[in-house]
């Protein structure tokens, strides 16, 4: 790693990084303590169940991906433990990956329709 001269700007910028880490780690620990009193110590996706000593191990997922979405009733948050969470955005990013390399990144959900010409098939056969 290079070593820094004294040079304000850089100074300027940790100090602006060392904020936003500060107030990233803020953000989440409300909206964390909030959902541990709202909802049970139980994993959304496969059920365990966690303990105080097992908490740090369960982690507030947002189901619409927004981090900064935290509605008081906590209707964008779920508990999951760190295995699923990672699972969950796997799964996530895995998607929009798909999505964009097979639709040329247009949204292609929902417009795929399996049985729109089943009714002329079954016409045919009989």
């Amino acid at each position: 790693m290079p070593v820094r001269k004294n040079n304000p700007d850089h100074a300027k910028l940790d100090r602006i990084v060392v904020e936003a880490r500060r107030n990233q780690e803020d953000r989440e620990r409300g909206y964390r303590e909030r959902a541990l009193k709202l909802y049970p110590w139980i994993c959304g996706r496969c059920a365990r169940e966690f303990t105080l000593k097992s908490l740090t191990e369960l982690t507030v997922h947002h189901k619409n991906h927004n981090h900064d979405d935290n509605p008081e009733d906590g209707s964008n948050w779920e508990l999951l433990c760190l295995y699923c969470h990672d699972n969950e955005h796997s799964r996530y990013i895995n998607a929009e990956l798909t999505r964009s390399s097979n639709s040329g990144g247009k949204d292609t959900t929902g417009t795929f329709k399996a049985f729109a010409d089943l009714g002329a098939l079954l016409k045919k056969s009989d």
